[in-house]
């Protein structure tokens, strides 16, 4: 039995909401619409529709457009029928009812992300508590200390004592002995990394030994102290390390290649920082490819870093990757259209209106305020007086009549602005919003919403919530 949709609207989008959904080829739904005593869509609220909506007839689920904020778990337990944000685009209804309606479910994922605190022995215990909530707000499921060479680190074990007193699970990345005994002693959670050589330190403490090769390369030492430590029922990860472009960088990845061979069943982790952190290029690509060799490979477990400026949303995009990944190895897919998260500057569908449909849009409108909207001819601002079209926004302001205006004139300057930046870089612009930088800028107060569950009324991902999901 087919579903029945009933969507929602206002008085100016109900003409083109038709058009779009009639203009569709045939659907596993059917439809109807109703518009709402209200012009603007986005403006509607949930005690709006209450007192509005005397009733969702055979409808199996309501939808209500993407920008509407309107509480819907309120109005589905007060109708007795699901409610649920549809696109915040029309044009985007299409692609977004192929997907029967339903967010991509990026709950579920199979990797631990460490987040290195490269400079711990630098820090107080109090200072590296505070490190370790934001990482945990990004995504991060174990805080790494990570101890520098020739550097006194005498507050390791309280560091430790006290991560661990705040629900953190933790490792300790350090080449001396020393520091892994005295971080598995203080309760650490994993050690990082150990040898072959160093493998009696896994004997004196009950933390999770990370292995690595003993010299640079050397699998056979690798394989040599994974057989040792799973012989005696020791659970632990190998480490065959990723090297840096130009570095060794095409014969690390095959190394993690022929490791998985060797050892099927060895947890493994990577260190995607040598990447990430050592090559001047936005982050986010990188991750989404070092994630797609990490699901392939079924490596269980990254260490990453946001130490250098251009990896702040670092921890970020390796959540949202491992998210991604998952997904589209489960449903055997590839991994687009599942979340735009990842694609900071450009996006897959930048301009849905062409001129003509702008031009019909600015022909309803009958009051002064003035609308904006870009594609690929440039930037459109109209009011019912005038349409003006340019790519630059300074050829625009001539013709707005603001110069008397300070504050509107400011309003339009900051719109404008981010119209101009939408267009040359292909971009969704949206007036009143701010431009969306997927994962690259951090969640905001009122967009805390969780990845898209199985049956969530949510409509897909924006940022994690504050202690982000599992």
């Amino acid at each position: 039995m087919s579903e029945h949709l009933l969507f929602l609207t206002g008085s100016l989008a109900e003409a083109s909401l038709r058009q779009v959904l009639h203009a569709m080829a045939p659907t596993p739904v059917t439809w109807e619409v109703r518009p709402l005593k209200i012009k603007v869509a986005a403006l509607l609220t949930g005690e709006m529709i209450k007192r509005q909506l005397a009733d969702t007839g055979s409808a199996s689920r309501v939808v209500i457009p993407g920008r509407c904020r309107g509480d819907l778990e309120g109005l589905s337990e007060h109708y007795g029928t699901p409610f649920q944000r549809g696109p915040d685009e029309l044009r985007d209804l299409p692609e977004w009812l192929g997907q029967a309606g339903q967010p991509a479910d990026l709950s579920q994922h199979d990797v631990l992300i460490f987040a290195e605190i490269v400079d711990a022995p630098n820090l107080t215990p109090a200072s590296i508590l505070h490190q370790a909530e934001l990482f945990r707000q990004d995504g991060a499921d174990i805080i790494d200390l990570g101890c520098l060479p020739d550097q006194p680190f005498p507050h390791l074990a309280e560091s430790v004592r006290l991560l661990k007193s705040e629900g953190f699970r933790v490792s300790v990345d350090s080449h001396r002995d020393e520091e892994l005994l005295a971080g598995g002693k203080a309760g650490a959670d994993y050690l990082l990394s150990l040898t072959e050589q160093t493998l009696w330190i896994a004997d004196e403490v009950a933390a999770t030994p990370i292995l690595i090769p003993h010299t640079a390369g050397d699998l056979e030492s690798l394989q040599r102290a994974w057989e040792t430590l799973d012989s005696k029922g020791r659970s632990c990860f190998i480490d065959p390390i990723l090297d840096p472009i130009h570095f060794g960088f095409t014969e690390s990845v095959v190394r993690y290649h022929e490791a998985r061979r060797r050892l099927p069943d060895a947890p493994m982790m990577m260190g995607v920082g040598n990447l990430t952190e050592l090559t001047e290029a936005d982050t986010s690509g990188i991750n989404a490819l070092l994630f797609g060799i990490i699901s392939e490979l079924h490596v269980g477990a990254v260490l990453t870093t946001a130490v250098s400026p251009h990896c702040r949303s670092a921890i970020r995009e390796a959540d949202l990757s491992r998210r991604i990944m998952y997904r589209s190895r489960a449903d055997r897919t590839l991994p687009k259209r599942l979340h735009g998260g990842l694609s900071n500057r450009h996006e897959r569908n930048p301009f849905p209106y062409d001129s003509a449909e702008i031009s019909s849009a600015a022909n309803r409108v009958k009051d002064r305020n003035f609308r904006i909207q870009v594609n690929q001819q440039g930037i459109h601002i109209y009011n019912r007086d005038a349409l003006h079209q340019a790519v630059d926004p300074f050829d625009l302001f001539p013709h707005l009549g603001v110069e008397e205006d300070g504050s509107h004139a400011f309003y339009l300057g900051v719109e404008l602005a981010r119209a101009q930046i939408a267009l040359q870089l292909g971009k969704r612009y949206t007036q009143d919003q701010m431009l969306d930088w997927g994962v690259a800028t951090p969640p905001t107060e009122e967009n805390l919403l969780e990845y898209a569950k199985p049956g969530s009324t949510k409509q897909g991902r924006k940022p994690l919530t504050k202690k982000g999901t599992k």
